[in-house]
């Protein structure tokens, strides 16, 4: 499960990266996405596929507390996408982008700021007595 975790913090990370230097093109895929309702609900999947790894290996991490929070707020992402549904989406995203590219990298930045912990977390092994 940690190989798991590991994952979805490299994928966070990446994806922090790349909307850092180049915000458009992840404003691209998010678009294509939100095209269907389809691709709307396979990415909200996704997403709380990845909030429940990162929960459910927040007990073995360095900060289990934090993590299961990460984890939850990326569960409630999904849910609410799925519950605005897509063409809500489609309006936030045009909001986001009409915000220009400083609102979309602090986004990022968040998102990669979130991956370096959860990775930061994950390898490193609880001390011993914490509870």
């Amino acid at each position: 499960m940690r190989i798991a975790a590991l994952l979805v913090a490299v994928f966070t990370i990446v994806v922090g990266i790349v909307g850092i230097v180049s915000p458009d093109s992840v404003t691209t895929v998010r678009r294509q996405y939100f095209a269907t309702p389809v691709g709307l609900y396979a990415a909200a999947a996704l997403r709380v596929g990845m909030g429940l790894v990162v929960i459910l290996v927040a007990p073995t991490s360095r900060a289990p507390k934090t993590l299961r929070a990460l984890g939850a707020v990326m569960c409630m992402q999904a849910l609410a996408a799925t519950l605005f549904g897509p063409d809500r989406a489609r309006a936030i995203l045009e909001w986001e982008t009409m915000q220009g590219t400083a609102l979309l990298r602090v986004g990022a930045a968040v998102a990669l700021a979130a991956g370096g912990f959860m990775a930061f977390a994950v390898t490193g092994r609880r001390p011993r007595g914490a509870e």
